[in-house]
C-alpha cells in the first residue's frame, strides 16, 4: 500500500514540476523593457522581472530624449512614465521587434496615437486608477477657489488682514449650488459621487451622449451653453482632443454666471488661459482653480498667479502614493498582457 502512494505521489509531482516549467516558460520567457523614468515605483519593476523582464532603466533626470534613443533599439517593450512626446521617432529608434508599449498616465494627449494604430503596436495608458486623487483635489480646489484661500493668504502677508468688516473675502459654499461637469468619465463622478453629501441643488454635466448610469448621481445631461449659464461650480475633467482644445474660451466665460468658480482638473489646452484672465480680472467669473495649466511648468511670471483669485497647482492631481504605484502596477500589466499576447487591461485604441 506504502509502495503504490509512493509511486503515486512521485509521478503527481513530476507532473506538477512539468506543468510549472511549463506555465513558467509561457508567461516569464526573457523580453527586454526600457523604461523611460528613473524612478518608477519599485513595485511595478519587480513585477516586471518577476514575469521575465530585463528592464533597461533611463537614468536622467528630469528624462533625456538622447538617453532613450540611445537606449530603446532592440527592446520588446516601452515603459513610459514622462510626457514627453511618444511619437514615431520613438518607435523608429526602438525597431521593428517591439510589441508592446504603456505610459504611466491617464492622458494621452501627447502619444502620436494614430501612429501606433499604423503600425498596430499594442499602447495602453492607466485611466480609471487615477480618479480618486483627482476627485479628491478637485473638491480642495472647489473649495480653495470658492473660499478666498489663495486671496486670504496673500492679505495675511500684505498686513491687510481686515477683522472690521462683515463683508470682507466673501465666498461660496458648495451647499444649495448647481455642479456643472465638462465631462462625466470616471473622474468626474468620483467628484460626483463625494459631492452626493455636500447638500448641492443639482449636478449637470456635458459631453456628446448621456451617460446610462447618470441617475446614480442625480445628474441630467444638459447642452454645452446651459452648463455655462447655470453652473455655481463648473468643473473640466475631460480629455484634450481637437474637439476640446480651447474650448473654454472667451465666448464661453461670457455666458458664466459672475458668481461662478471654474476649476480645471483635465488638461490645459481645454482654456484659452489668456481669455480666463480676462474673465477673472473684469468680474465675468468670481475665481478659478487650476491643477493643469499651459504651459508645464508655468512661467514664475506668467499673469494668472498674479492674480487673487486664481488657485493654481503644480499638476498634483495624481501625486500620492496610493495612486501612483496603482498607475505603475497597471502599466507594468498591460505590458506584461501584450507580452503574453493578452488585450491589455487598459488599451488606448
Amino acid at each position: 500500500m506504502l509502495n503504490i502512494v509512493l509511486v503515486k505521489w512521485r509521478l503527481s509531482h513530476t507532473q506538477q514540476l512539468h506543468l510549472q516549467w511549463k506555465f513558467t516558460m509561457s508567461v516569464s520567457r526573457a523580453f527586454k523593457v526600457l523604461v523611460s523614468h528613473p524612478t518608477v515605483p519599485t513595485p511595478a519593476l519587480e513585477l516586471l522581472r518577476s514575469r521575465g523582464a530585463e528592464t533597461i532603466i533611463c537614468q536622467s533626470l528630469p528624462p533625456s530624449r538622447e538617453e532613450i534613443l540611445e537606449k530603446v533599439p532592440g527592446v520588446d517593450a516601452i515603459y513610459w512614465a514622462h510626457y514627453q512626446p511618444l511619437n514615431a521617432g520613438i518607435l523608429d529608434a526602438a525597431g521593428s521587434q517591439l510589441r508592446a508599449v504603456s505610459t504611466m498616465s491617464s492622458g494621452i494627449d501627447f502619444v502620436d496615437v494614430p501612429e501606433f494604430q499604423r503600425r498596430k503596436i499594442p499602447l495602453g495608458h492607466t485611466p480609471g486608477v487615477v480618479k480618486n486623487s483627482v476627485a479628491d483635489l478637485a473638491i480642495g480646489l472647489m473649495l480653495a477657489a470658492g473660499r478666498n484661500f489663495h486671496a486670504g493668504r496673500r492679505d495675511i502677508e500684505n498686513s491687510q488682514w481686515l477683522t472690521e468688516r462683515i463683508d470682507w473675502r466673501m465666498g461660496h459654499e458648495i451647499r444649495d449650488s448647481t455642479v456643472g461637469f465638462f465631462g462625466f468619465g470616471g473622474i468626474s463622478q468620483a467628484i460626483a459621487k463625494r459631492l452626493q453629501s455636500w447638500d448641492v441643488a443639482k449636478i449637470i454635466y456635458t459631453t456628446r451622449t448621456r451617460k446610462e448610469n447618470d441617475v446614480d448621481f442625480k445628474a441630467e445631461h444638459v447642452p454645452f451653453e446651459r452648463l455655462l449659464q447655470e453652473s455655481d461650480f463648473l468643473i473640466v475633467a475631460a480629455p484634450l482632443t481637437d474637439q476640446t482644445r480651447g474650448k473654454f474660451n472667451a465666448e464661453a466665460f461670457k455666458l458664466t454666471k459672475p458668481s461662478a468658480i471654474f476649476v480645471n482638473v483635465a488638461r490645459g489646452g481645454l482654456v484659452q488661459q489668456k481669455d480666463l484672465h480676462e474673465a477673472l480680472t473684469t468680474g465675468q467669473i468670481f475665481a478659478a482653480g487650476l491643477d493643469v495649466t499651459t504651459p508645464e511648468p508655468l512661467p514664475a511670471d506668467d499673469p494668472l498667479l498674479k492674480l487673487p483669485n486664481c488657485v493654481i497647482l503644480p499638476h498634483l492631481g495624481t501625486q500620492t502614493w496610493k495612486t501612483t504605484i496603482e498607475m505603475s502596477l497597471l502599466a507594468a500589466n498591460n505590458i506584461i498582457n501584450a507580452m503574453e499576447g493578452k488585450p491589455m487591461i487598459r488599451p488606448a485604441y
